[in-house]
């Protein structure tokens, strides 16, 4: 059994509407085949409200590919004079503070965000939660749990943009603040711990309905 230290257990009792939710552009899919992040996008709710957003291109240091120029729409004229990996990172740390972390394909975003902190020699307090691992057991009609799918599920409103750092950050926002209503309607919770979020992702598809009536 994993023992939490007290610092730990105080960021899962959190609540779960103040969280900063993040979400990497990058060279490629893993970080120790070399890939790097060329732009990070966040939003900081406080009490389910966008209270800061963040938002910065990075010079990975070589060129990307003409495939990840085609899926993200980031060029390599527009890294050249983008500040350095290090830079923004610096930059970011800052931003995230204490705040507990929310991404969809979390496992993804959070390999990038270990990576390029370890690099700097920084770290994060906070604890990580996974958008799409929690839909996939809230939603379990939905077509399929990728973000652009579970926002039209919702019938969350964006304006069309996907693989841009800060708009699918802004739309996972939206995702967890759907989320979030959801829970107080269909089950009565009322600003939830951070960690009853976590929870959720670890139930069975069967188990989940009645592991959330017992956290009224």
């Amino acid at each position: 059994m994993i023992k939490l230290t007290n610092s730990k257990l105080a960021t899962l009792s959190r609540p779960a509407d103040t969280v900063i939710v993040l979400d990497f552009e990058t060279t490629g899919l893993s970080p120790t085949q070399g890939d790097r992040a060329i732009e990070i996008g966040a939003v900081m709710l406080k009490d389910g409200k966008v209270i800061d957003r963040f938002q910065q291109l990075m010079n990975p240091g070589f060129r990307v590919s003409g495939f990840i120029e085609s899926y993200t729409g980031i060029t390599n004229a527009m890294l050249t004079d983008a500040p350095s990996c290090e830079e923004v990172m610096l930059q970011f740390a800052d931003f995230i503070g204490d705040y507990n972390l929310v991404a969809h394909n979390a496992s993804f975003d959070q390999r990038f965000l270990d990576a390029e902190l370890n690099r700097i020699g920084s770290h994060y307090v906070g604890q990580f939660a996974c958008s799409m691992l929690i839909a996939r057991r809230l939603y379990q009609d939905a077509p399929n749990h990728k973000l652009g799918s579970l926002v039209s599920y919702k019938n969350i409103e964006h304006d069309g943009v996907f693989h841009r750092a800060l708009a699918d950050s802004e739309m996972t926002a939206n995702l967890w603040l759907a989320m979030l209503e959801d829970l107080h309607r269909d089950y009565q919770l009322i600003k939830p711990d951070f960690g009853v979020l976590q929870s959720i992702a670890k139930q069975s598809k069967a188990n989940v309905n009645q592991y959330l009536k017992r956290q009224k």
